[in-house]
């Protein structure tokens, strides 16, 4: 049979793999009814169903850690997730990465819409975020003028670092003035331009109570802002625009104080640390200085200074007796028999290359003679001539054809009486 048979297992798996290769469904937004649940130790298994259908839905551990909420059946909720397919059964299925009661969802629909467009501008990257100074002079914080968020910053900086001085600029961070306040409040801070950080701070709350946070205005302000921003608002779970394009982030406020300051005793400790070991390295460089000193001092060129000068002393009265014993006459005399023997070099030099060119043209001379047609005649050959050509086949003569036959010891004058020409057996 031509046709091939698929098993299911294969089946399965080319359905799973374009189930994964589709990027339709590796961001799945989803509303509906949750059905079938019940709490599992780790991973949860139930059904989201509307009038007209219903779909397997997973959650792993991971995932389900991060909601705020009890799941029960019947709730509608609000699902992100991807579609997968499950190959021991060959069933679909859709894998939540997050989920939320529905009714609240504009505001994360608001909220994802807004992360895109500015993470697509590039306010989120690495590149813009700055590096909080090590030692702060003075710390601006945009917060509420009341409220445990206050008094966890305030507590924790002047337990930390008590030198530093604390300026709070009272800010609306929650309602519909929210916005304006906590952008006017920046604005103030860098119209200072004499702060060394900026917290930006708020106490944990629903999505509706840190959405101020989220607003593009606030977001806009704080990348702009040239003094570093730490940001700390909500609890650690939370996390909002501000979060994202501060410089850094804090889980806490007493965190995010923390981040803002160093320990001052510490600090004073190293301090103390390295006086201690620049002191003994100041100590231990002294010692050998004097050292080399003391060994200085003793070396021969302090205690007999006139010694530097003994050898260069002999060398002058050498170059002086040279000077002395030097003659022009004399060495006018040198070189002349210096030429001389260069001379005699020179002749000798030219009458062996004339030897030897002499017994190289000989032996070309031998060599040529021996190549001479008049040395081959004297061995009885000759040259048979007509009409001065040269005769070289049987084929150029006919009867009766004078011929001249060169000799060593002269010619003869001959007539054809008969040609014949040389046959192959």
């Amino acid at each position: 049979m031509s046709e091939k048979y698929l098993t299911v297992s294969a089946l399965t798996k080319y359905l799973k793999t374009k189930f994964t290769r589709d990027p339709y469904l590796q961001r799945v937004y989803l509303t509906g009814e949750i059905s079938n649940y019940r709490v599992r130790p780790t991973h949860q298994y139930f059904s989201l169903k509307d009038e007209n259908a219903v779909i397997s839905a997973t959650m792993f551990q991971q995932a389900f850690r991060k909601v705020k909420f009890a799941l029960e059946d019947g709730q509608r909720v609000l699902v992100i997730g991807r579609v997968d397919l499950y190959e021991k059964s060959g069933q679909y299925q859709i894998i939540i990465e997050h989920i939320e009661p529905d009714g609240i969802g504009a505001m994360y629909q608001a909220y994802r819409q807004l992360h895109e467009k500015l993470a697509s501008e590039g306010i989120f990257d690495e590149q813009w975020k700055k590096t909080l100074p090590k030692y702060p002079k003075r710390i601006a914080v945009v917060t509420s003028e009341s409220g445990a968020v206050i008094r966890d910053i305030l507590t924790t900086v002047k337990r930390r670092y008590p030198i530093v001085q604390v300026v709070v600029f009272p800010t609306v961070v929650q309602g519909k003035e929210a916005k304006h306040s906590i952008v006017a409040s920046i604005r103030k801070v860098e119209a200072c331009g004499d702060f060394d950080v900026m917290l930006v701070a708020r106490g944990g709350g629903s999505i509706e109570d840190l959405w101020s946070f989220n607003e593009e205005e606030v977001v806009r302000e704080i990348f702009q802002a040239k003094t570093p921003v730490i940001s700390c608002v909500g609890h650690e779970t939370d996390t909002t625009l501000a979060d994202l394009v501060s410089d850094v982030r804090a889980a806490t406020p007493t965190a995010a104080a923390e981040l803002a300051t160093p320990v001052l005793s510490e600090e004073l400790q190293k301090i103390t640390q390295f006086s201690l070991r620049l002191e003994q390295a100041f100590s231990a460089k002294l010692t050998y200085y004097q050292e080399r000193m003391k060994r200085v001092k003793t070396s021969y060129v302090f205690l007999s200074p006139m010694r530097l000068y003994e050898g260069i002393a002999q060398r002058l009265d050498r170059e002086n007796e040279r000077l002395l014993h030097f003659s022009p006459e004399k060495r006018l005399t040198e070189l002349q028999v210096q030429l001389q023997i260069c001379e005699e070099k020179m002749v000798q030099a030219m009458n062996r290359l004339l030897e030897t060119k002499d017994i190289q043209v000989k032996s070309l001379i031998q060599a040529l003679d021996l190549l001479s047609p008049l040395k081959i005649m004297t061995r009885g050959f000759t040259v048979a001539t007509l009409e001065e050509k040269i005769v070289k086949s049987v084929d150029e003569l006919s009867e009766n054809d004078e011929l001249c036959l060169q000799f060593a010891d002269g010619e003869v004058r001959s007539k054809v009486v008969e040609v014949k020409k040389k046959t192959e057996d």
